[in-house]
């Protein structure tokens, strides 16, 4: 892969993991319609890390409470004591076991049906159709920014919701940020709330698919020569991932969130208008 290719790959990881427009979607666009091959394994992984190292960057602070609030649990245990899991005073805590919660329905439901979801990637025509209902859960999300509910006010319910609402993300096409970010305002999150519940409830997605991918990094990245479009794909994917999250935050708290509802819909139409046309 040249540096240039591997440079654009990253940009368009970085953008299209965060804002909600379907990375999984604009993958297949690009090697579906514009025939451009399928990145190697070990390019995939460092992509996926590109992005990992974004949130994990503009949402340290909440991360760092999450861990700490992670081990004294474990610390707890160990003691022999029984913390309160849901604790009202302590609203990381809450947050952490909502981010495990919400984690499992989506692990679940992707292991079990993941050759469903494989099989669905090469279907361009089923890209565009789940393009029209992320568009659609976009357009709705920006008319219902007017709630409440804060960390200390999410409910097992909650998270379980937002977590199938994830796994169905898998789909390509249907973004994982745009409906988890939707089913958190269904639920009375507070627009703050949704984003940065879904924006961290995306660190164990991808490190689940770094996980799934990454026993085979080594023997696909034997050479020296691999490593240079690698290592400049993992970085314009973090830069990128970076900025798209600050635009997505942006947009969001100036209701403008059909923008990438129409957006969607505009790159639904181009596909079932391809797919329409005779080859």
């Amino acid at each position: 892969m040249k540096i240039i290719e591997a440079i654009l790959l990253g940009i368009l990881q970085g953008l299209t993991e965060f804002l909600p427009i379907s990375s999984s979607g604009h993958l297949a666009i690009v090697q579906q319609i514009f025939g451009i091959e399928e990145a190697d394994v070990a390019f995939d992984v460092m992509l996926h890390l590109g992005t990992l190292v974004a949130v994990l960057v503009y949402y340290r602070k909440d991360v760092l409470h999450l861990l700490r609030e992670f081990f004294l649990l474990i610390t707890d245990w160990l003691k022999g004591r029984r913390p309160k899991l849901l604790d009202p005073d302590r609203p990381y805590r809450i947050l952490m076991v909502m981010v495990v919660i919400a984690t499992i329905p989506t692990a679940i439901i992707g292991l079990v049906l993941k050759d469903l979801f494989i099989s669905l990637f090469n279907r361009i025509n089923i890209v565009g159709y789940a393009l029209i209902v992320t568009g659609i859960l976009l357009w709705l999300s920006n008319r219902i920014l007017g709630n409440r509910k804060t960390a200390q006010d999410m409910s097992v319910f909650d998270a379980l919701w937002i977590g199938i609402v994830q796994s169905v993300a898998i789909i390509p096409g249907i973004s994982r940020s745009g409906s988890t970010i939707f089913a958190g305002l269904v639920r009375g999150f507070t627009p703050e709330l949704a984003t940065r519940f879904s924006f961290l409830l995306s660190i164990p997605a991808i490190l689940g698919a770094m996980v799934l991918e990454g026993k085979d990094v080594l023997t696909a990245a034997s050479t020296f020569n691999d490593l240079i479009p690698v290592a400049m794909g993992f970085f314009a994917a973090a830069i990128s991932g970076y900025i798209a999250i600050r635009v997505l935050l942006t947009l969001l708290h100036r209701k403008k969130f059909n923008y990438f509802a129409y957006y969607c819909w505009g790159i639904a139409a181009f596909i079932i208008v391809y797919t329409l046309l005779p080859v």
